[in-house]
């Protein structure tokens, strides 16, 4: 081959390099680069939070009145135990109760009868001391007599016997007194185990009534079930899942963000969040959570390159009002891109400037 001809096809070659150094450094130059030095984005995944409906005591599911995908209110049933053995103890409960309730008004009226039983004893004893007054006196009044010749010591002897038969059944009416005491304090002291005894059967009805309540499970908020995990006939343990609750009313958007970018971000800031399924939708969130402390990038969400970097997690929260607007599109697990603004005085680019209300 001469060299006329090398020359010949080398030229075409080199023109083409050229062309294709220019259009390298044409896109270089003139490819979109973002919406700016001042603002930075971070990948992540919507997630919102979620609740277990699980039984509190140890039974066999008699219904589930919810199905995946349905949105419940706060406060509605979403499932149901079978409750006989409950609803009998309930029963025994208040029956015991009553037979307490019962026991309290026969103490009542115990200490009734044994107060009446004290007033009697201390009557007889005022009756005994009035008449050993009388038998002193007399006592007294035949002493002299017979000092003087006037009285017999007959009769002497027989006022010296009635004085101590009387203070003989003073005595004795002091001890009933003091037995009717003794019976009065007793029944009081019953009565007040009874009205104990009332106390705990109070609270054993309240026990299984809660557990009555607890049988039927209900929404703790307002949200969608994700998964319906048992179904009817089913027998589960304390604790046992029942259905998976998502809170619409919580969501927002996990990523991670340098540490440099991290230490700029203040709660409140504004977020705008681009998801994968809906390139075209700019959701509007706020800065909720910034990290205290730095971690490694999890593998799912960054390259292995920008894994050996120490990150922080920001989390982006979505205003409860516009996920009440659109709850029937709220979905977990989307991937996206989520942006920050560094600089609060910078507008938001077109791209991010117009979001969903």
């Amino acid at each position: 081959m001469t060299a006329p001809s090398v020359k010949k096809l080398l030229l075409p070659a080199a023109v083409g390099l050229v062309v294709l150094a220019l259009a390298g450094w044409g896109w270089t130059r003139l490819r979109p680069q973002g919406p700016g030095e001042a603002f930075v984005q971070g990948n992540g995944r919507i997630e919102a939070t979620e609740i277990d409906i699980a039984t509190k005591l140890p039974g066999r599911l008699q219904a589930v009145m919810a199905g995946e995908g349905d949105f419940v209110a706060a406060g509605q049933p979403l499932a149901r135990l079978q409750v006989q053995s409950l609803e009998a103890q309930y029963a025994e409960a208040q029956a015991r109760l009553k037979q307490a309730e019962s026991g309290v008004d026969s103490a009542q009226a115990q200490i009734a009868v044994r107060e009446s039983d004290r007033r009697a004893a201390q009557a007889v004893v005022a009756q005994r001391e009035a008449e050993l007054d009388a038998a002193s006196r007399r006592l007294a009044r035949s002493q002299a007599l017979a000092q003087e010749g006037a009285s017999s010591e007959q009769e002497l002897d027989d006022d010296r016997a009635r004085v101590r038969s009387v203070e003989a059944a003073l005595a004795a009416a002091k001890a009933q007194v003091a037995a009717a005491t003794a019976a009065v304090e007793a029944a009081r002291t019953q009565a007040t185990g009874m009205q104990a005894t009332v106390k705990a059967g109070s609270a054993t009805v309240d026990r299984v009534k809660a557990d009555l309540d607890d049988a039927v499970l209900t929404a703790p908020r307002a949200g969608r079930v994700q998964y319906r995990i048992a179904e009817a006939g089913e027998v589960l343990g304390a604790g046992g899942k029942v259905l998976n609750l998502v809170d619409l009313s919580d969501v927002y958007m996990s990523f991670f963000l340098p540490e440099a970018v991290a230490g700029r971000l203040a709660l409140g800031s504004e977020v705008r969040l681009v998801l994968d399924a809906a390139p075209g939708l700019v959701i509007p969130a706020k800065v909720s959570f910034v990290a205290s402390t730095a971690q490694f990038t999890p593998k799912t969400v960054e390259t292995a390159s920008e894994r050996q970097k120490l990150m922080f997690r920001v989390r982006a929260q979505i205003a409860p009002e516009l996920l009440r607007k659109h709850a029937e599109q709220v979905k977990t697990g989307l991937p996206g891109v989520a942006w920050v603004r560094l600089d609060a005085q910078q507008p938001w680019p077109a791209t991010l400037a117009k979001v969903v209300d």
